[in-house]
């Protein structure tokens, strides 16, 4: 028989993923008699995931369609990693209805799916697979709280404005000290750590948060993510905003003492209506009784918590006596949410909703101080109802028959060139040669090195190896370019665009302009939208899936590939 293999493992695991892969495989290899002709195996992919959003499971699961798929079965080498939960009953029919065998060690080969002792023991592997996460997810938390609270421990994460990172000695933990693991903390920035003080100083003295903003920019210094720039590459850092000075009024670290459980993590349903689609993780915050704090101060103050607590009753009040502030929150439909940009300062314009209709507005000579001389209005506003049939009409026409062969030519030209960068190239080399360094002195301690030496040599080199690292994600990957014939063949299965955005509800109307990669971009001066789309092929392993078609009959809309830019769309001139 022919054989495809698949396994997981995510970055939870903490393992390396060639050894996870070669483990599972070899397991599954045992068991089969057979080859294995095909693998997919995914790498970072939470278990919690369902198969039709992890990458690999997902080309799994298409593949099983097609009748010419090269193998009678697939052979998984743990189903703990698999399938998680209720994934079992979900994805088992699948394999069923294509007439593809399913084999795992824990049945001792083919699950039948007529035996009732094979059911049960794959949904039980399931629990157990889901039971094993929320005991680990316990075990951390508990003992992440334990390590804040008794010891004060730094437990990772960006600096808080103000501080920076210093080395804190050895691990405690006498395995990882070996393996030149490092304990860090807080200590004040000497550029930094002065403008905090300055803030909460000027806040107590009754200057407002803008007009705080307004200072710090005028006297050209830089805001937070101006100064960091390598942990804040997703914002301009053009100039302080209300927002950045409201943050450190309110954070509680500058005490000096450490604070952990601000924000949790809550994994919420991406479609009630569809409970197999699984959970998005989302970050909220908590409520700062839960908040877990050390029990003495473990790093040097920037303020004391006399003023900290001052800064925090004024700011809760908005600046007056009463503590709280509740908002009613209306959840509102926005088709273009997160599509639509400012063209003068570039970011995303915001949902607003006036007079009953939808409109999107950049205000960001109000969140940040101008005197930085940004020439920007004050208010950008563009109605909803004033684009949408535009944009409607020209991706119709883009994709008609008439126009396929310019489209494919532009998808074409458009497509960046997959040259590797020289500097992705040098710091793979890097990384690579730290890792042959690391094999050997672990090889060294094993053999009866002087763990105090090694561990010095072992720490130097996991600095080198994370600085190589921390140049890498900087630079885009670049996707494989495709032939025009193969962007015809792909465009094809598109369907008929027009039907779709025409009965398309407004959810999935803008679903479906997320998958085609649609981005607008609004000229105020000119009145003036560009448009631009952006589709891949790639496969989309978060957020809700794309529908097109009525809602009571939705149909898939597939990925595209490349950006084809194209002419000015003026709503306004119509």
């Amino acid at each position: 028989m022919r054989f495809a293999f698949y396994g997981r493992v995510s970055t939870e695991d903490q393992q390396d993923p060639e050894a996870s892969r070669n483990w599972q495989k070899a397991r599954a290899q045992t068991l089969i008699e057979g080859d294995i002709v095909t693998e997919h195996f995914d790498i970072g992919q939470s278990r919690s995931i369902p198969w039709k959003r992890r990458p690999e499971a997902n080309h799994l699961l298409n593949a099983l369609k097609d009748p010419d798929r090269g193998f009678d079965a697939v052979v998984i080498g743990e189903p703990q990693r698999a399938f998680y939960g209720n994934q079992y009953g979900l994805t088992f029919p699948v394999f069923v209805h294509y007439g593809v065998q399913l084999w795992v060690p824990e049945v001792g080969g083919q699950v039948d799916p007529e035996s009732e002792a094979h059911d049960l023991v794959m949904s039980v592997f399931g629990g157990m697979s889901k039971g094993e996460r929320n005991r680990i997810k316990i075990r951390v938390r508990s003992a992440m709280a334990a390590q804040a609270k008794v010891e004060g421990r730094f437990l990772g994460g960006r600096p808080p404005y103000g501080y920076r990172i210093v080395d804190a000695g050895p691990h405690p933990n006498p395995a990882k000290a070996a393996d030149g693991k490092r304990l860090h903390k807080l200590e004040p920035h000497p550029e930094t750590a002065p403008i905090v003080q300055r803030i909460f100083t000027e806040y107590l003295d009754g200057r407002g948060l803008f007009a705080i903003a307004e200072a710090l920019t005028n006297d050209r210094i830089k805001s937070p993510s101006a100064h960091d720039r390598a942990r804040n590459q997703h914002r301009s850092g053009i100039a302080w905003s209300k927002g950045a000075v409201r943050t450190i009024l309110a954070n509680p670290r500058y005490t000096g003492r450490q604070v952990w459980n601000k924000q949790r993590k809550d994994e919420v349903l991406l479609d009630v209506e569809d409970v197999a689609l699984g959970h998005a993780t989302k970050m909220r915050w908590n409520d700062p009784g839960s908040w877990v704090w050390s029990a003495s101060v473990v790093q040097e103050p920037l303020i004391d918590t006399d003023t900290f607590e001052r800064a925090r009753t004024t700011l809760a009040g908005g600046g007056r006596t009463r503590k709280t502030r509740e908002r009613n929150r209306v959840r509102r439909t926005y088709v273009l949410r997160s599509l639509m940009y400012c063209g003068v300062c570039a970011r995303r314009m915001q949902g607003h909703w006036n007079h009953d209709a939808p409109y999107y507005r950049c205000r960001f000579p109000y969140e940040y101080a101008l005197a930085n001389k940004v020439d920007h209005p004050r208010n950008v506003y563009l109605a909803e109802h004033e684009v949408l049939p535009v944009v409607d009409h020209w991706l119709t026409t883009l994709f008609t028959p008439g126009r396929l062969d310019t489209t494919v030519r532009a998808l074409y030209k458009s497509q960046t060139d997959s040259t590797p960068n020289p500097s992705t190239t040098e710091a793979t080399r890097v990384v690579a040669e730290c890792d042959t360094k690391l094999a050997r002195y672990r090889a060294a301690l094993e053999a009866g090195a002087d763990p105090k030496m090694i561990a010095t040599w072992t720490s130097q080199i996991q600095t080198q190896k994370a600085e190589a690292l921390a140049r890498v994600p900087a630079i885009p990957s670049q996707p494989q370019r495709m032939a025009e014939e193969e962007i015809r063949e792909f465009l094809g299965t598109l369907g008929d665009i027009h039907t779709a955005l025409d009965e398309a509800v407004a959810d999935d109307k803008s679903a479906v302009y997320q998958r085609l990669g649609l981005k607008l971009t609004y000229q105020p001066d000119t009145r003036i939208v560009q448009a631009a789309v952006n589709i891949d092929t790639r496969p989309h392993s978060h957020g809700p899936r794309a529908r097109s078609g009525h809602k009571n009959n939705p149909t898939e809309i597939p990925w595209g590939y490349g950006t084809c830019p194209e002419g000015d769309l003026n709503p306004h001139a119509r």
